[in-house]
């Protein structure tokens, strides 16, 4: 389908109607190259031909609304480029996992997922690392490790003998996430775990200076408020600092798409999000701690204790 001045309100609409039953559309539209700066919707006039002009990442986050990927694309004239969208499957995701034990488990397809790869979450995770000082801390307690995927960027972000002079913790209820994390840190300043989160006081953890968790407070076996308050009074150092990581998307077909599936929605819904993430930001503030919030597919919280900075 070629597209000229057609509004976007109308190509979203066809394409959404065009994929009931195609796997697959394709738009012929202005190279966003021909008009770098302008804004969407800018009218662009290329010889008697009057265009809306709209960036490549305007067109990429057409192809995530559609749940499609966007294929490279196509120099079609001196003008012109031809853009294809093709459908994700929906049904490659480790949401819909099934296995008996184990969803998170290296046979998951969850173990496919390496966060720190997608820029979204990784500059928003360095964003938080570098907020807490993490060169600065001595003890690390991470829940929900599965392989290391954190600790790993933290390995890669210290020079090593800061590195090496940590102590890290990591929890997970998956034995087989906890071997491959075994694997890979084994210079004698890790220990990991497989236990329940909901009973940490049988390891005999201690207090740490730092404590980390990304998507695992809010899983469904965790009482979410009572845990997070043991973690603020018990856990944490009296100068301990915290990153918190809220998932606010989904995984599907080798993407990571913007909008978590919300219960009873047929769309993301961010309103129990928002809450958990006010919750604590509420409650962090209430212990004297400075409080952040950024990120986009992954919102993270990160609290430093206000008396440790001065």
């Amino acid at each position: 389908m070629h597209f000229t001045k057609e509004p976007m309100n109308e190509i979203l609409a066809w394409a959404r109607e065009a994929l009931k039953n195609v796997d697959t559309v394709t738009l012929e539209v202005l190279n966003p190259d021909l008009a770098r700066g302008c804004y969407a919707g800018e009218n662009v006039l290329i010889g008697d031909t009057s265009y809306l002009y709209r960036s490549y990442k305007a067109w990429s986050d057409l192809g995530e609304i559609l749940f499609c990927r966007m294929l490279t694309p196509e120099k079609v004239s001196e003008y012109t480029v031809r853009i294809t969208f093709e459908k994700l499957d929906q049904s490659d995701s480790f949401h819909r996992f099934e296995a008996q034990e184990e969803k998170y488990g290296t046979a998951s397809r969850f173990a496919a997922i390496h966060k720190n790869e997608e820029p979204a979450f990784l500059n928003a995770y360095l964003r938080a690392l570098r907020s807490v000082k993490v060169g600065e801390k001595k003890r690390i307690l991470n829940l929900g490790i599965n392989t290391g995927d954190e600790f790993d960027l933290i390995q890669q972000i210290l020079p090593r003998e800061s590195y090496t002079g940590l102590e890290l913790v990591g929890i997970d209820h998956s034995a087989s996430a906890i071997a491959i994390a075994r694997e890979r840190f084994d210079e004698g300043n890790a220990t990991f775990h497989v236990h329940d989160i909901n009973d940490l006081e049988t390891l005999a953890l201690g207090r740490f200076d730092l404590i980390v968790t990304i998507g695992t407070l809010q899983s469904s076996g965790l009482d979410f408020k009572p845990l997070f308050a043991k973690l603020v009074q018990e856990y944490l150092s009296t100068d301990g600092a915290m990153v918190l990581g809220f998932p606010n998307c989904r995984w599907m077909g080798g993407e990571m798409i913007y909008g978590a599936k919300a219960p009873n929605y047929p769309y993301s819904e961010m309103s129990l999000l928002i809450k958990d993430v006010y919750y604590c930001k509420k409650y962090l503030q209430q212990k004297k701690f400075r409080v952040t919030v950024t990120g986009k597919e992954y919102l993270f919280l990160t609290a430093t204790r206000i008396s440790a900075s001065r």
